[in-house]
């Protein structure tokens, strides 16, 4: 590059001065970086050794060697820097300030016009240029030093020494650099005094972090149990001594004095350090308390056996784990039959307490879950005791308290028996023998108490193995398998494996009736009577197919209908209901006459077809009217919310009637379908539905009872979206998502007024109506294109059906259930006059009270529909 050598150059070049010094100076702090990193990251490994005190924790001898290493990696790291160490010089600086701008205009400055010096004209386009290379050049901006090291480090180790370096400031102490002098030949003599340093380590459950002593004044400290303390002393020994009286044990005098003591806080007291520069700190131990553990109540048996166990634990720093212990109380079992012999020695139960997997375990409320139906103590006497554990292994166990063990329990007789026998046969295996007799005696004639061929042939099989092993004795697993097989006999007898409806539908009423006299929990109710509703559903269903099937004539019964009893599917489910009150309410003499009357009118039954609200629905109208029945209720939900919202705006109750909607409460009476002061069964909570009112008025209640019904109603539609036909089809599909809509927003109806705001409860109720109406609409295209596919060209069939689809009034209904716009009513040119005398009409039978009920109910619903 060529110097310098004019005044011109010189100005134009002084527009460059300071970003020219600065690129020099970032050259030289590239150099020393480039050469200086092994350097420094040898003087960070020393550095962070000595804060952490590493070189008090080895013999002074490694230390030396430590200390030798270190300076042959200095003495590296010095040669290392002298080889790539260069020297920046101005010239460099200048060269790369240029080469960072377009067109080097800061070469072309310092160049000289070769020819043409003479010629005006190429002097000006000279002069020109250099203008031009000036303006460039004033542009210009300071070269970034380049610091990295990358290519000559290719390990990183300069990351592990300031990783290093970082953790010792985190963890360590500077002033224990100061110590190694003292380790340097003949430092003794030079140190400035003994020094001392300590730490106090609480437990690690306790989430206390360690104390540095040497930082703490003397005075009152506050210390967990089990806080490990550690003291070490440097200097000449002797200088320094230390007194404890916090870890219970006796300090010997004549023991030589340490340089290093550990001991443990067991106690209150003190803590002395004598010497220049010594403390002393009272020590109050904060005491670990022993955890806790509580039964919270009787265990909970659910209809199949299955126990819940609630409890609750505690423990200052967390409970760790805990276990149940179920031992047999072999004085309070009844030892007759098979139990009068001695047991079989077996282990007690030993069941893991479940334990809260996040959040806090000091103090928590769970439940022990656990099914011992099949185990030998199942439905005995038992003595259970709960225990729990913390992290210092503390232990606290509560009292032994007799229960009986929850199993499943079996109501019908020869299940029952079985699992007597097969509780025997566990019990000892000494009963092989006794128990083949009496399975004996039980199959005797199999043809009358079997209902199936292959139970008895399985019983059978089972007393020829017990027969076989009696004479030559039981093995562990021979009578574990037998056992098993027992089991599985019982369960086929309990619940069956029938295939017709009709036999299924007798088994549930038989075991129903079996669990009123056998005195059955209310959980053990609910499974029957669910199993009962599903039986006579597929009872129903079976029944309607076999009549269809044999192309049954509804024609030729048209004349028996008005005497006969109509029932729906509704009405079923309330006779069920009702039922299950009664057992839950003890009252089991009036359940078990309900239940053989059911008994007698299911036999008896004969599904019509084509009815809307009979037996013989189709799950489609049966889904329709449901579907109506919950539009209903969510409009007097609505207007019931409306009342209470005008009634905080007008405290003095003085709105009077104004506002009141046609189908609420009026003054004198309720609702089509509701009944003063009765619940019917199979109505929501407790006998009544979600938005029927007891004629009395619920004007003032409350947000909650109102929220308590809107829930009920969300319940009742998420049991009809379970039912609802239609899968598979774009308008079935189109149905089910306006019903989870309409599910939606009956769930923010019900917080809404959980938190008392009735204006969103009431929008939020709006848009449920809106959408169980869209769900409906969708449904009824459903139902259509089903009926077009499953009866194409019915022709003159279509007239037959249509003269026995008429209600009891003798109105024509439509596939839907609503009133038909053919016949005689559209005909008649004062409808509206005639629909008024149909209504009168049924207002007035509906009031009858010598009528049936079931007709009643049947009338107050079409009041409710039209």
């Amino acid at each position: 590059m060529t110097l310098i050598t004019s005044d011109d150059q010189r100005r134009g070049l002084a527009k460059i001065k300071w970003p020219l010094r600065l690129t020099w100076a970032g050259m030289w702090a590239e150099a020393l970086v480039q050469a200086l990193w092994p350097l420094v990251g040898v003087i960070l490994v020393v550095l962070a050794a000595l804060i952490l005190g590493l070189h008090d924790l080895v013999a002074v001898e490694v230390v030396y060697a430590a200390a030798a290493m270190v300076l042959i990696a200095v003495i590296g790291a010095l040669g290392y820097a002298a080889w790539h160490f260069k020297v920046p010089r101005q010239i460099d600086a200048l060269a790369r300030l240029d080469a960072s701008l377009p067109g080097r205009p800061i070469q072309a400055l310092m160049d000289a016009q070769a020819i043409g010096a003479g010629d005006p004209a190429s002097m000006a386009v000279w002069q020109a240029h250099q203008q031009r290379m000036s303006d460039r050049a004033a542009a210009a901006r300071a070269v970034p030093a380049d610091l990295r090291v990358s290519r000559r480090d290719p390990f990183a180790l300069r990351y592990v020494a300031m990783l290093f370096f970082a953790t010792a400031l985190v963890f360590g102490s500077v002033l224990r650099v100061g110590s190694v002098a003292g380790m340097a030949p003949g430092g003794g003599g030079l140190a400035s005094g003994p020094v001392w340093e300590g730490w106090a380590e609480p437990p690690r459950y306790t989430g206390r972090p360690t104390l540095y002593l040497a930082d703490l004044d003397a005075g009152a400290i506050n210390l967990p149990a089990g806080t490990l303390i550690t003291l070490r002393l440097y200097g000449e020994v002797g200088a320094l001594s230390v007194t404890q009286t916090v870890s219970g044990v006796p300090v010997d005098q004549d023991v030589e004095p340490a340089t290093v003591l550990d001991f443990t806080v067991a106690q209150s007291g003190e803590i002395r350090v004598d010497g220049p520069g010594g403390r002393v700190w009272n020590v109050t131990m904060l005491p670990d308390a022993a955890p806790e553990v509580e039964i919270l109540g009787d265990p909970e048996v659910a209809a199949l056996g299955e126990m819940r166990l609630p409890f609750v634990a505690r423990d200052d720093y967390g409970v760790e784990a805990g276990e149940a212990r179920i031992s047999l109380d072999l004085a309070a079992v009844d030892r007759r039959y098979g139990l009068a012999v001695d047991p079989d020695a077996r282990p007690e139960l030993v069941i893991p307490l479940p334990m809260p997997i996040a959040g806090d375990r000091t103090e928590f409320e769970e439940n022990l879950i656990e099914d011992f139906s099949k185990h030998p103590w199942a439905n005995l006497p038992v003595k259970i005791s709960l225990s729990v554990l913390d992290a210092s292994e503390q232990q606290t166990a509560t009292p032994p308290s007799g229960m009986t063990l929850p199993g499943r329990r079996f109501f019908d007789p020869l299940a029952a028996a079985v699992i007597e026998q097969r509780r025997d046969l566990l019990w000892s295996k000494a009963n092989a023998a006794r128990l083949a007799q009496v399975l004996k005696a039980v199959a005797y004639r199999p043809q009358d108490i079997f209902r199936s061929e292959t139970s008895a042939l399985r019983l059978r099989q089972q007393i020829n193995r017990l027969d076989i092993r009696a004479s030559y004795g039981l093995s562990d697993e021979v009578q574990t398998d037998i056992a098993e097989d027992l089991w599985d006999l019982a369960i086929e007898l309990e619940e069956g494996v029938l295939a017709d409806a009709l036999d299924r539908m007798r088994r549930a009423q038989e075991r129903l009736t079996e669990a009123m006299k056998n005195g059955a929990s209310k959980e053990e109710i609910a499974e029957l009577m669910d199993e009962l509703r599903r039986a006579t559903d597929e009872y129903m269903r079976q029944l309607q197919r076999q009549q269809a099937q044999e192309g049954e004539q509804q024609d030729q019964q048209q004349g028996q209908q008005s005497e006969s009893m109509q029932m729906t599917q509704d009405d079923l489910q309330r006779m069920m209901d009702r039922i299950q009150e009664l057992m839950e309410q003890g009252r089991m003499a009036e359940a078990e006459q309900a239940l053989r009357e059911l008994q007698e009118m299911m036999e008896n039954m004969r599904v019509t077809q084509g009815q809307p609200g009979q037996g013989g629905q189709s799950p489609g109208e049966q889904a329709m009217e449901g579907l109506a029945e919950t539009l209903r209720d969510q409009q007097e939900l609505s207007d019931q919310a409306f009342r209470d919202l005008q009634e905080q705006f007008n405290p003095d109750g003085q709105q009077g009637q104004q506002g009141q909607q046609p189908g609420q409460q009026q003054g004198q009476g309720q609702q089509p379908g509701q009944q003063q002061g009765q619940n019917q069964p199979g109505q929501g909570q407790q006998g009544q539905q979600p938005g029927q009112n007891d004629g009395q008025g619920q004007d003032g209640q409350g947000q909650g009872s109102i929220a308590d019904r809107q829930q009920a109603l969300r319940d009742e539609l998420n049991r009809q979206q379970g039912r609802l036909p239609g899968g598979g089809t774009a308008e079935g599909d189109a149905a089910r998502d306006a019903l989870d809509r309409a599910g939606r927003a009956m769930d923010g109806a019900e917080e809404a007024l959980r938190n008392n705001d009735l204006s969103e409860a009431i929008d939020n109720q709006s848009q449920a109506m809106e959408a169980l109406r869209e769900g409906m609409r969708a449904l009824g295209d459903a139902m259509a294109q089903e009926q077009q596919q499953n009866q194409p060209g019915q022709g003159n069939a279509d007239g037959n059906q249509q003269a026995n689809n008429r209600d009891p009034l003798g109105r024509n209904q439509s596939s839907n259930g609503g009133e038909s716009t053919e016949g005689e009513l559209s005909m008649d040119n004062d409808a509206y006059g005639r629909a008024r005398e149909l209504l009168d009409e049924i207002r007035r039978r509906s009031g009858e009270a010598e009528r049936p009920e079931v007709e009643r109910d049947y009338l107050n619903r079409l009041l409710d529909r039209f």
